[in-house]
């Protein structure tokens, strides 16, 4: 069977729609600056607060943790507001967070102002998914995720390097700073751009909504794309957090040089972000174990052939990047897709999921890095990634590819039936019939 057969001819999106999932992405460019800062400034940073690596890796675990704890509670509170004031608020209060972390005298002022973004920054991510479903037809969905996504990507592009030479040539106090500008910008252009997307929650307390999350766990197919979020993402993180150390240590290049690598990292993700975006919505389960087998090699290569080599360096990193900016793509179509009918419910444990990944990284190459173990970071990401890849290839049901009605089956990637058996398989529908959290 050719991919085109027996599926629907797709939905074009929208000039209209099209410019808000571009606001969107705007949004998420943002973020993902914001949240890797860290990454990129982490020798200035150390230096400048007079504090060791481990430490300013640490603001990744604790931002991820506040973010992933955060993310259900808060998410269940804003739940009878609409869309765009939701994420408007988020990237407010990220535009705050990010001047006052310039200022902050000492590291305990910083970490303070960091965590009050990851309040925000939780509740964004658990929603953001859901309103680009809701600004396209419901086939579309892999496609305007993809979009939205390229935020991310570009952020990886041009944010972090961008930050990162900043710091280099005007302290990391100042690329902070400007960071918050360009979150100001971003939530006044939501702001007119998206539509109201009012909340279509059933009206009740927030202990009430939050009665909707034991039901969605219910569904294994939920559970087990949560479970390969996290396991990949330790991962990933677990030698990202820590890439400037790791280039400076493979390959000899700092300042300028380690920001050019970011670039080719970010440039990759662009490139395996628009492939991706061009077979999830077909091939959802192929699309997802490939990024997946390819972030495990990378990560291997990177430990085996890139110390010493510039070039084994450099092509590591391209892999890598093209890879792991492409997976949250899957995973949050998947989300979509088998939890559709409570979309920011399933999405806000995906958040979850994905900051646990983030913080258990992060902490794992912190205690590594902080007991000498740097070169240990690549082969420690590699065996999580790996185990994320099996979970993966085994759940099958977790990445259906096409979705009817609650009552018909849908299909894996051989398109062989799945059972209907999980109420929640079906694409995600902007009617007001949703039970939304």
């Amino acid at each position: 069977m050719t991919l085109a057969e027996g599926l629907p001819r797709p939905t074009p999106i929208d000039r209209k729609s099209m410019l808000g999932l571009m606001a969107l992405a705007t949004a998420a460019f943002v973020y993902v600056t914001a949240e890797t800062l860290p990454v990129g400034l982490l020798p200035q940073m150390a230096a400048g607060l007079h504090v060791r690596d481990g430490a300013i890796g640490l603001l990744v675990t604790i931002y991820a943790a506040v973010a992933g704890f955060t993310a259900i509670p808060l998410t269940a509170l804003v739940s009878q507001r609409s869309r765009r004031q939701v994420v408007v608020a988020a990237a407010s209060i990220l535009a705050v967070s990010q001047p006052a972390m310039a200022l902050s005298p000492n590291y305990g002022m910083l970490l303070g102002a960091r965590i009050v973004c990851a309040f925000a920054h939780g509740v964004f991510w658990s929603v953001v998914a859901p309103v680009a479903a809701r600004l396209v037809a419901p086939e579309r969905t892999g496609h305007a995720t993809a979009i939205v996504f390229t935020g991310n990507s570009l952020a990886l592009v041009l944010g972090t390097p961008i930050a990162t030479a900043l710091g280099d040539l005007l302290g990391w106090r100042a690329a902070t700073a400007l960071v918050g500008v360009v979150a100001a910008m971003s939530a006044v252009a939501m702001w007119f751009i998206l539509p109201s997307l009012p909340s279509h929650a059933p009206m009740g307390n927030t202990r009430s909504r939050l009665a909707a999350v034991p039901s969605a766990l219910r569904s294994r197919s939920l559970v087990a794309v949560s479970v390969v979020t996290t396991l990949l993402v330790v991962g990933h993180f677990t030698a990202y957090t820590y890439i400037s150390n790791l280039i400076r240590s493979d390959a000899g290049l700092t300042g300028l040089g380690l920001a050019v690598i970011l670039l080719a990292y970010g440039i990759a993700g662009v490139g395996g972000l628009g492939l991706t975006g061009l077979v999830t919505d077909r091939r959802p389960r192929m699309a997802a174990a490939t990024c997946a087998v390819a972030l495990t090699a990378a990560l291997g290569a990177l430990l085996t052939i890139g110390p010493g080599s510039v070039g084994f360096t450099i092509g590591s990193v391209v892999v890598w990047g093209a890879a792991f900016t492409a997976l949250p793509v899957c995973l949050q179509s998947a989300v979509l897709r088998v939890a559709p009918r409570s979309a920011d419910t399933a999405s806000a444990l995906y958040v979850v999921a994905f900051q646990v990944g983030i913080g258990g990284g992060a902490l794992v190459g912190s205690i590594l890095v902080d007991s000498g173990r740097l070169a240990e970071l690549p082969l420690v990401g590699m065996v999580f990634a790996a185990v994320g890849t099996l979970v993966l290839l085994a759940a099958r049901r977790a990445f259906p590819r096409r979705v009817g009605p609650p009552d018909s089956p849908s299909y894996d990637d051989d398109d062989q039936p799945v059972s209907p058996a999980e109420p929640t398989l079906s694409y995600a529908s902007n009617s007001p019939s949703e039970v939304l959290l």
